[in-house]
C-alpha cells in the first residue's frame, strides 16, 4: 500500500499555479454535484479538508474525457 500525498487547499494551490485557492475551494464547495466528493479526492478530518492528489489528478483526468 503506497501513501497518498495529502495537501490542504493552501499547500496544493501553491504547489500545483494551474490552481486557484478560490477555484480549488469553490470545486470542493461543489463536490457533490461535480463527482469530486465520489472520487474519494477531497478528505475531511473534522474542520481541515486534505487533497489526495492522486486522486484529485485522475478525477480532472476523467472531466477530460479519461486517459488517451
Amino acid at each position: 500500500m503506497t501513501t497518498p500525498t495529502l495537501s490542504t487547499v493552501n499547500q496544493f494551490t501553491e504547489k500545483h499555479h494551474a490552481f486557484t485557492n478560490g477555484g480549488l475551494r469553490s470545486l470542493i464547495f461543489n463536490e457533490n454535484s461535480n463527482g469530486l466528493k465520489a472520487s474519494g479526492a477531497v478528505i475531511r478530518i473534522g474542520r481541515k479538508v486534505l487533497i489526495d492528489e492522486g486522486k484529485f489528478f485522475a478525477w480532472i483526468e476523467l472531466q477530460n474525457g479519461g486517459s488517451k
